[in-house]
């Protein structure tokens, strides 16, 4: 997924702003006339009410997947989180009028209202979801080659119902191969013959995939199919980038980083990040401490052995430090001294353990690291050394990952599960070279966000 905000999610997220403020007005006009509506908008903080209830059911809506449509798979989904959401909003909302009893919406008026609304997020969900699914609506792409990354792709957009694609078929001379993983991938004939079929199945984009250009290239054919502006042509690393928000590890090329968009790295900027991140992790460090103290204090009646562990860890530059956590796991977890994966249901975690790592409560201590310079708010998890090795042995350009600041979270830690691997570690590292190659402040905000509706809901946790 782009990192960016789609012209879709845009128009989504202000076609909800229209019907939450709407349906505020609406339920208003309903239970108090023009005359009563016109009083209370101007006269008891009618407009401040409706913005802050309308920010509040945003938040729910994100917080409940409402603008991936990955995440809905159809209407009682759709309805039950629509539902989920509105409820967790008006809850919040109540502890807010308890708290604050100026900014309270009468009970006539909230139920109207919540009525009004999910009729109208329902049809309006419903409805893209029909345009999203329907196979004549989105752009018809044609890929031109082979491998695993022209299936890859393929694979991403099928099941990327938000990203507005349709494949319409290959050119390949290996169409067998893509068939047998590819079921309903279709032939639509050669190379020769490529300027016919894209007039012929009304293509609008084209996306290259041959791996070996010098021998088969149809470079006069798609410089004319170019400069008529009909049809966009792009290289499949591309396209693949910014459709799933990973660089694919078949075709990791050093260049693919060193001619990247980045912008220019400054000792302004390097010095306002790393105060900035200072400065985040001593709030987050305050802010936590009432939830870290009831943690160490479960902890030490749970079981024997200390409160915090440390372990090596691999920072920027292959620089080792020691991470703090709150210890999860049993004083004689590596009893020889030889790392071990990580598993599901590990057998080595304690009571409490168990509960702090899905939560991620365990991880509140690297505030301190934080601080102390080690790791920022977001970047590549820091690994062990062990296993960097291990790694870096079996996948290429595995070491890039440590160019940056390792991260309390990352674009790999919301978008991947736990990875207890060298294949995870190998998805992982797509994931991680793709945040060092668009690293911006927009992104770091998204990882932020995601990170917070993860946690809120423990995913990905082991």
């Amino acid at each position: 997924m782009s990192t960016k905000f789609t012209s879709r999610t845009s128009g989504l997220l202000i076609a909800d702003i229209v019907i939450i403020y709407g349906g505020l007005l609406v339920a208003l006009y309903l239970r108090l006339g023009l005359v009563g509506m016109t009083q209370q908008l101007y006269g008891n903080n009618g407009w401040l009410k409706i913005t802050l209830v309308t920010i509040v059911c945003l938040t729910a809506l994100y917080f409940y997947d409402l603008y991936d449509f990955t995440e809905i798979n159809n209407r009682h989904t759709l309805l039950r989180l629509l539902i989920q959401a509105l409820g967790s909003a008006w809850m919040s909302l109540a502890l807010i009028f308890y708290f604050v009893p100026l900014l309270e919406i009468g009970r006539g008026v909230s139920i109207y209202s919540i009525i009004i609304t999910i009729i109208s997020l329902m049809a309006l969900r419903s409805w893209i979801h029909y345009l999203l699914g329907h196979p004549k609506i989105g752009e018809k792409i044609l890929i031109l080659g082979e491998g695993n990354l022209a299936i890859d792709t393929v694979k991403a957009v099928l099941e990327r119902r938000d990203a507005g694609y349709r494949i319409a078929g290959f050119i390949t001379d290996e169409f067998e191969t893509i068939k047998n993983r590819i079921p309903t991938a279709r032939n639509l004939g050669t190379i020769d013959d490529l300027e016919t079929i894209i007039q012929k199945e009304k293509i609008d984009r084209i996306i290259v995939a041959l791996r070996e250009r010098r021998r088969v290239f149809p470079a006069e054919a798609l410089l004319r199919i170019r400069l008529t502006g009909k049809v966009s042509i792009e290289e499949c690393k591309s396209f693949f980038e910014r459709v799933t928000g990973q660089i694919h590890t078949d075709l990791q090329r050093p260049s693919w980083l060193i001619f990247s968009t980045r912008s220019r790295e400054t000792q302004l900027k390097t010095l306002l990040r790393e105060a900035g991140n200072r400065f985040l992790g001593l709030i987050g460090l305050i802010i936590t401490s009432p939830v870290a103290l009831i943690t160490a204090i479960l902890i030490k009646l749970d079981s024997r052995g200390a409160i915090f562990y440390k372990q090596e860890r691999a920072g920027k530059n292959g620089r080792n430090f020691n991470v703090i956590k709150f210890r999860s796991m049993k004083t004689d977890a590596e009893v020889d001294g030889k790392p071990i994966w990580a598993t599901t249901d590990d057998e080595r975690t304690t009571r409490v353990g168990r509960v702090i790592r899905k939560i991620r409560v365990d991880e509140i201590p690297q505030f301190w690291n934080i601080i102390k310079g080690e790791m920022s708010f977001v970047g590549p998890r820091p690994e062990r050394p062990h296993f960097v090795r291990q790694l870096a042995e079996e996948i290429q350009y595995y070491e890039l990952r440590h160019l940056v600041t390792p991260g309390l979270t990352g674009w790999a830690q919301i978008k991947y599960p736990y990875g207890a691997s060298v294949e995870d570690a190998r998805k992982k590292l797509q994931y991680d070279l793709y945040y060092i190659k668009n690293q911006c402040l927009l992104l770091d905000i998204i990882i932020v966000l995601s990170t917070i509706k993860t946690v809120l809901f423990s995913k990905g946790a082991r």
